[in-house]
């Protein structure tokens, strides 16, 4: 008999979505048939698969100790120099500024060195994560950045936070995310974009197509130039969806490619750029996240406001390209 009591960040969940993640080498036929058995227990009770966990409740499963050691296994916890800039923390949350060059999750290529796992290092040297094997529950981000696009990443550290976090995600205008770039020629006033993008198969990029089209997705982008000159536009961006390569592609839409930018962009600019500055990418930092109107365990983060300073290269090519109009 294998007895578990449930942490807060196992609760409210379904038992066989935590038993699948908690006996992750399992089978999940063999998950159900525990259920079948009668082999599983909440509190002394029988239940099924649908039960939610509560905080303090005690799992009991009918399993020897060896293969629950067989079935589940320790996280991998890297002991890895940190990167990142914290910009706030609290119980429930962590917003870190992500440098340029630094994957959110791992690829075919990194799968160690990743701003997620800089940031379980973190937090296990904090002496605020759990790694046992008994929780099945680990910190992550709430949304990505490129790996060569810099600034604010959101972490939920508990599970209602990460709960939460993405369902206003989801449901926007919760949280409303802004980016500053630099792009090409000169835009004159603000503009709301509206489009639809597929990504392409097989290609880590995306393409317009039209709003009937199969799996098109529907983007919105607000553009407002902060500074300008006949040959460049410093812009904020308040992103309303969250589409891969969203401002990249909408801006080149309307013939203001970002800077640098090596998919979308204007390739004998870039190489200019790169000549320059010593730009090898896009030009674009996340720079701020306002909390309009969170809720659940997030209420109290209510009007709150993070600026992520820009990277040192930006603040470089931006007082060069502006000198005459700061």
């Amino acid at each position: 008999m294998k007895k578990i009591v449930i942490k807060e960040n196992d609760a409210n969940q379904r038992i066989d979505k935590y038993l699948k993640k908690l006996l992750c080498n399992a089978p999940s036929n063999f998950i159900y048939k525990m259920f079948r058995k009668k082999d599983i227990k909440i509190n002394g009770k029988k239940v099924n698969e649908k039960y939610i966990l509560q905080k303090d409740d005690i799992l009991e499963m009918f399993l020897y100790d060896d293969k629950f050691n067989e079935f589940t296994k320790e996280k991998d916890i890297y002991d890895l120099k940190r990167e990142f800039k914290v910009l706030y923390e609290d119980q429930n949350i962590l917003i870190v500024d992500k440098p340029v060059g630094l994957l959110v999750h791992g690829d075919a290529k990194e799968n160690v060195n990743t701003l997620s796992h800089q940031v379980l290092s973190y937090l296990k040297e904090k002496g605020e994560l759990d790694v046992g094997r008994e929780s099945t529950f680990t910190p992550g981000p709430v949304h990505r950045l490129d790996r060569n696009t810099s600034g604010i990443v959101i972490f939920g550290k508990t599970l209602a936070a990460l709960q939460d976090l993405n369902e206003m995600m989801k449901k926007r205008h919760h949280i409303e995310k802004s980016y500053m770039t630099i792009c090409k020629g000169k835009l004159t006033k603000q503009q709301e974009l509206v489009g639809y993008v597929k990504k392409i198969d097989n290609e880590d990029r995306v393409r317009f197509v039209k709003k009937d089209d199969k799996d098109a997705l529907m983007m919105k982008t607000i553009v407002k130039p902060i500074r300008t000159t006949n040959d460049f536009s410093l812009v904020e961006v308040k992103i309303i969806t969250g589409r891969m390569h969203q401002i990249r592609i909408h801006l080149s839409s309307i013939d203001h490619p970002v800077i640098g930018d090596r998919k979308y962009g204007d390739f004998a600019l870039n190489k200019q750029m790169k000549q320059q500055f010593g730009l090898n990418n896009q030009l674009l930092h996340a720079y701020k996240i306002n909390f309009v109107d969170p809720f659940g365990s997030l209420s109290y983060l209510k009007g709150k406001k993070i600026i992520c300073p820009k990277p040192t290269q930006f603040k470089k090519i931006e007082k060069s390209l502006f000198e005459s109009v700061l």
